[in-house]
């Protein structure tokens, strides 16, 4: 389900995201924004973040270097780089503009000094809102993903929605659940005192792999 609203402002975005919505754009070149509060909402259990043998292998050959908040805007723009894309230039300008805020956050994988991949959300109390993902090399994104998770939860953060259930992310331990849990869920979430911590240097690849609580 969506409706649309007045022009947003980044203190309109986080009053959505604290009530359940979410803003897409039908297109690139589509400047209306809708804002999606769907039956069935994605969430990945920050305690059952699933680590495959593969990707565990990749994380500790330590291929790619991750840092956090260091191109937020470089990763926004990675993520809208596709063919069709819900990011317009009025949700890239808002989610720059909560970054400045401290409130949106970007996890960013570098393969020889390039962008190869990264994650954005927004934090609010203890819900982090993953925005979208993007990869430009194998496992990329989900390596992102692995060090975002391990983040949020060395942070104090319970809920990490992902909007939707995609298989990419249920393969990860993403799963589904209805509004009316969503609903219950956030609302505890935001009155938890976690904040993301964007400072303290990434972990070392090994305490990233060993802290996932299932492996396949």
């Amino acid at each position: 389900m969506s409706r649309l609203l007045p022009k947003p402002t980044p203190e309109l975005l986080l009053q959505a995201y604290a009530a359940g919505v979410f803003p897409m754009a039908e297109s690139r070149q589509d400047p209306t924004l809708h804002w999606i509060d769907p039956m069935r909402r994605g969430v990945m259990p920050i305690e059952g973040f699933r680590i495959s043998r593969s990707l565990r292998r990749r994380i500790l050959r330590a291929e790619f270097a991750v840092a956090f908040d260091r191109d937020f805007a470089g990763v926004v723009a990675g993520c809208a780089d596709r063919p069709e894309t819900w990011i317009n230039d009025t949700i890239h300008d808002l989610s720059c503009a909560l970054h400045c805020m401290g409130r949106a956050h970007s996890v960013e994988v570098r393969a020889g000094g390039t962008l190869a991949g990264g994650v954005y959300g927004v934090a609010l109390g203890g819900a982090f809102f993953a925005e979208s993902m993007f990869s430009r090399r194998t496992d990329a994104s989900k390596v992102a993903l692995a060090y975002l998770v391990h983040r949020l939860r060395a942070c104090g953060f319970v809920l990490m929605d992902t909007q939707f259930l995609t298989p990419h992310l249920q393969s990860l331990g993403g799963r589904e659940i209805s509004r009316e849990d969503y609903r219950a869920r956030l609302a505890r979430a935001l009155r938890m005192p976690a904040r993301f911590d964007a400072t303290t240097p990434p972990p070392p690849p090994q305490e990233v792999v060993q802290r996932s609580t299932q492996m396949s």
